[in-house]
């Protein structure tokens, strides 16, 4: 089956699609590489593709239409028409606050993560072990090196390099 995408013959492996109802839809690898930053050359099928009749599809390419610099995917994003809906669905992109994992990968509100190295709480008596689970972290909004999350009953902030997200 074709990707959706870039209507390449390929492997088509499951990929979130953020903030709206339908939570995934299948493309190939090359294009799941490139929905941060796309490469036009790849994605010069989105002319066509663009039209599927899945929304999870058509916010795929509106976004990756919208951080292409080409006059072709510009033209393309002036004729994509959407629906109410799944346009207000592609324009909810988290934006990126700087926080990030100890792979480099973003850091949302309400994200699980796992600490990765023992640490040793201060005033709380007790040390955080390596592979606890922290839910729901909160983000420090003016240091993007701190979450904040609940480790054995306990809010405590955590450095951003000893976590990685789940």
């Amino acid at each position: 089956m074709p990707c959706p995408l870039c209507d390449t013959d390929a492997p088509l492996i499951d990929t979130q699609v953020s903030g709206g109802p339908k939570g995934s839809v299948a493309i190939c690898a090359t294009c799941a590489e490139q929905l941060d930053a796309p490469q036009a050359d790849h994605f010069r099928a989105l002319s066509s593709t663009m039209w599927s009749e899945d929304p999870a599809v058509q916010v795929l390419a509106y976004r990756i239409l919208k951080k292409l610099d080409t006059d072709w995917a510009r033209d393309a994003l002036d004729m994509l028409y959407l629906d109410e809906d799944t346009l207000a669905w592609a324009q909810d992109v988290p934006a990126d606050t700087g926080h990030r994992d100890a792979n480099g990968v973003p850091l949302a509100v309400g994200d699980n993560v796992v600490l990765i190295k023992d640490l040793p709480v201060k005033g709380a008596n007790f040390t955080a072990k390596r592979g606890t689970p922290v839910r729901g972290i909160s983000l420090v909004m003016d240091n993007p090196e701190h979450i904040e999350g609940r480790v054995e009953g306990q809010r405590i902030v955590i450095l951003t390099q000893f976590v990685k997200k789940k």
